[in-house]
């Protein structure tokens, strides 16, 4: 097959993008899941819109290929190139003028009309030009009422189609859109906003942004509408472990996403084992919608009651949640650190002990969870204590290592 820019179906690049950047940068000899030359053809298509932020490494493994972007210098999020990229057929391009020429202003025209009109004044202009049947028109103009670019109204027996009204004046909104399609899970649906003005500086910087979440917006959105819609939903998730797709029968609850990786998560009950579990969207690969779930008040409450003690996306087992309390020393002038806490606790306390120590307690689902952030505190923890004593554990072994690979004694760590 000959290399082309375009695409029909987005999963199929987006299954690409994930294993070159979200699973691990796969060199050519590496992805067996394709032949070399679809490898080489994907590579090459991404490579056509992301090209100014793809970087290349030789080693003994072979070429490796990744994504290299300062966030911080992007005015906007590349990959959303990827949705505006998709293949058409010679009558789609060329029905895609006919209709709008002859549906210009306010006029409305029956498929009868519509499919006479395109004989007439258009075909019938080009010697080699074949006939459009009237089934093809039909399927182009439900089509584009389904995308919004038309509407239909009944008069009599017959069926009219029009232009649809374009919407409001957006200049007036063009720095909220501009904000909204950086930082919403949703930003794509800004950025096809955005290509209704010409090219400007941008007028936002941002520190922390994450872009791999572009390429879960068509899941997010179909999980979203059942989350309004209280619908259940079949999802295909990819098992990595077990490279294979597996099908889970859920009710969707809540989207969260992590303020510090910017991966998104699904909140659902799971039917099969009738309690609340989280799936990372950049798992799942098709959103099939259901029936109504009749329980849905019923499910969001179990649900709701479940996460009050959550600190990330673990929930934990079946016991009680996990104790855990950590003092620190705050010297003079460091509110900043008393501050942090206070931000970060989540769904901890902080508590003053004295004048020049803080404690932080909380009750949460998966201590383990929280090594990470305190790691963090080190230097400045007095004391750490939990009732799971796998986490007492990790965090003395991990801060062994560390003491060893500075050169500190076994007797360093107490």
């Amino acid at each position: 097959m000959a290399y082309s820019e375009l695409i029909k179906s987005f999963e199929k690049i987006r299954d690409y993008m994930r294993e070159f950047y979200v699973y691990g940068f796969k060199s050519r000899e590496e992805y067996d899941r394709k032949s070399c030359r679809s490898y080489d053809n994907e590579k090459r298509r991404i490579e056509s819109w992301l090209g100014t932020y793809m970087g290349f490494r030789q080693d003994t493994g072979g070429k490796t290929v990744f994504l290299t972007a300062d966030a911080r210098e992007l005015p906007h999020n590349p990959l959303y190139t990827a949705f505006k990229t998709k293949s058409f057929t010679d009558n789609d391009i060329t029905l895609h003028f006919y209709l709008l020429d002859l549906l210009r202003g306010d006029r409305a025209m029956t498929i009868r009309e519509i499919t006479d009109a395109v004989e007439a004044d258009y075909l019938a202009q080009f010697e080699a030009g074949e006939p459009l049947d009237e089934s093809t028109i039909r399927k182009k103009l439900k089509e584009y009422e389904a995308l919004g670019l038309l509407q239909s109204e009944k008069r009599g027996r017959e069926l009219l189609f029009r232009r649809a009204d374009p919407g409001p004046e957006l200049s007036a909104w063009r720095d909220a859109i501009d904000f909204f399609s950086e930082v919403d899970p949703m930003g794509v649906v800004g950025s096809y906003l955005l290509d209704r003005f010409g090219e400007r500086e941008a007028p936002f910087g941002y520190k922390h942004r994450y872009f791999l979440h572009a390429l879960d917006s068509e899941v997010l959105y179909a999980l979203l509408l059942a989350i309004r819609e209280r619908r259940r939903v079949e999802i295909s998730r990819f098992a990595a472990s077990k490279g294979e797709l597996r099908e889970h029968s859920v009710f969707p609850i809540k989207i969260y996403q992590s303020t510090q990786t910017g991966r998104q998560y699904l909140l659902a009950r799971q039917n099969s084992r009738k309690r609340p579990v989280f799936f990372r969207l950049d798992t799942i690969r098709r959103v099939r919608a259901g029936e109504i779930e009749e329980r849905a008040e019923e499910y969001a409450r179990c649900a709701e009651k479940l996460t009050e003690n959550l600190w990330g996306v673990s929930l934990g087992t079946e016991h009680s949640p996990d104790h855990i309390e950590m003092t620190i020393r705050v010297g003079p002038h460091e509110d900043f650190l008393i501050a942090r806490l206070q931000r970060e606790k989540r769904c901890g306390r902080v508590e003053p002990v004295d004048g020049e120590t803080w404690r932080f307690t909380a009750d949460v689902s998966d201590a383990a969870e929280m090594l990470p952030w305190l790691r963090s505190f080190l230097g400045r923890i007095v004391s750490l204590s939990c009732s799971n004593s796998f986490v007492e554990q990790r965090f003395r072994e991990d801060l062994k290592a560390m003491y060893g690979l500075y050169g500190g004694g076994d007797d360093a760590v107490q």
